[in-house]
């Protein structure tokens, strides 16, 4: 049987829940999650921690929280120390304490009843777990938002208040929560929000270069080498970073490119395999908002697509624009625009989302505009306009008879 070659080598480090052994640009807050919880190895039982990690869909949050997890206790085993690190998320357990705290002490006790127990009792059956185990737990709740949606403060105050009546006894259990938006606190009462905003680290949206830097790692571990070039990581570290610097994004936009690659029986991932997995994850850009154009934005964004087409190039400069466009007006026999109204068709068609510009990289001098399409497959663009151009040429026609 004929095997294509494959651009991809281990493409399983590109699965979101996949744990890269770096982290780009978050030391810092790594070594604050480190620094908070440091008592753990140096003297465990002595208190109880509980952090809260806020950020953006794609910041980093949930790996960051793991990464620390999976530090933490490799460092407490050198010491024998018992301490566990489980991470549970919220939405999965539909916001219910009882589902997190029985996901938690399934890990101690697997064959525990999954019945019969109130959310209160299985709590204090994990720290008697705890106790007889001589262990420590980090419980890390994800996606903390749903549990307050559902729970309020009373759910939250359980797990905090937990050791409370046990002060002279061994804390055991530690507390990180990772939600989106430091508002979903205000839903709980002063008491416990004020628990909670004691240690916050924040996570700030990742710029363009940071992104890049972040998929390069992944196409270092995942893809063959060159086949994934600067150009086109670039470009979608950008698209990563117009989606308000997801990382999750941009690392889900490269395997989809990549499998795009591999169908096309290509040897590199190509733009226009990026493009297609932008409209594999949002719709293409809407057939009405392309026959609402005017005949010569029409003509040079039909230009703009052939470019793409037969380029590995994610980006066209300006004057490679202007010269693929005179070329499409001399074969529609119309007469080319001038510079200027081609930067107009450009500002509009950037406002519209079809195409996006900016100016130059890539060690050019001067001022270099750059040309980019974004969300839509060129090759799917270039037949809508022909599609559209030739319908509106036959009806110019038909009226002109």
């Amino acid at each position: 049987m004929y095997h294509h070659f494959s651009v991809f080598k281990n493409e399983s480090k590109l699965d979101l829940n996949y744990i890269p052994t770096r982290l780009p640009h978050r030391k810092f807050q790594r070594t604050l999650l480190n620094q908070f919880f440091r008592f753990t190895v140096e003297n465990p039982g002595e208190m109880t921690q509980r952090v809260l990690i806020t950020g953006n869909v794609g910041t980093g949050k949930t790996v960051l929280s793991q990464h620390f997890g999976l530090d933490i206790t490799k460092e407490a085993e050198k010491k024998e120390i018992n301490l566990n690190y489980i991470h549970v998320n919220c939405r999965e357990c539909r916001g219910s304490l009882f589902m997190i705290l029985q996901r938690a002490l399934l890990n101690f006790h697997p064959h525990f009843p999954k019945r019969g127990y109130s959310a209160e009792e299985i709590l204090q059956i994990l720290i008697q777990i705890l106790d007889e185990q001589n262990a420590y737990l980090i419980l890390a709740i994800d996606e903390l938002e749903t549990l307050i949606q559902i729970g309020g403060s009373d759910t939250l105050y359980k797990l905090t208040r937990v050791q409370e009546a046990r002060l002279k006894a061994p804390q055991r259990l530690s507390l990180i929560c990772i939600l989106r938006e430091p508002r979903y606190l205000n839903k709980l009462d002063s008491s416990t929000r004020s628990t909670l905003q004691r240690n916050i680290i924040r996570l700030d949206e990742y710029s363009t270069s940071q992104l890049q830097d972040i998929l390069k790692d992944r196409v270092d571990l995942a893809f063959k080498h060159e086949t994934v070039s600067t150009s086109t990581l670039h470009f979608i570290a950008e698209l990563a970073s117009s989606e308000n610097g997801d990382a999750r994004y941009g690392i889900e936009l490269l395997w989809r490119a990549g499998k795009y690659a591999d169908a096309s029986e290509l040897s590199e991932v190509s733009p226009e395999c990026v493009r297609k997995a932008v409209a594999s994850v949002y719709p293409l850009v809407q057939k009405d908002v392309v026959f609402s154009l005017s005949s010569h934005e029409k003509l040079f964004l039909l230009s703009l697509a052939r470019c793409f087409k037969h380029s590995k190039a994610a980006y066209l400069s300006m004057g490679e624009a202007e010269q693929a466009y005179a070329v499409v007006c001399e074969e529609y026999n119309e007469k080319k625009r001038g510079h200027t109204q081609l930067w107009k068709y450009i500002k509009e068609l950037s406002a519209l989302g079809i195409i996006k510009t900016e100016l130059s990289s890539f060690g050019q001098r001067g001022k270099t505009t750059y040309i980019s399409l974004p969300r839509v497959p060129a090759l799917d663009l270039e037949q809508e306009l022909a599609k559209i151009l030739s319908t509106e040429n036959r009806r110019s026609n038909t009226h002109a008879d």
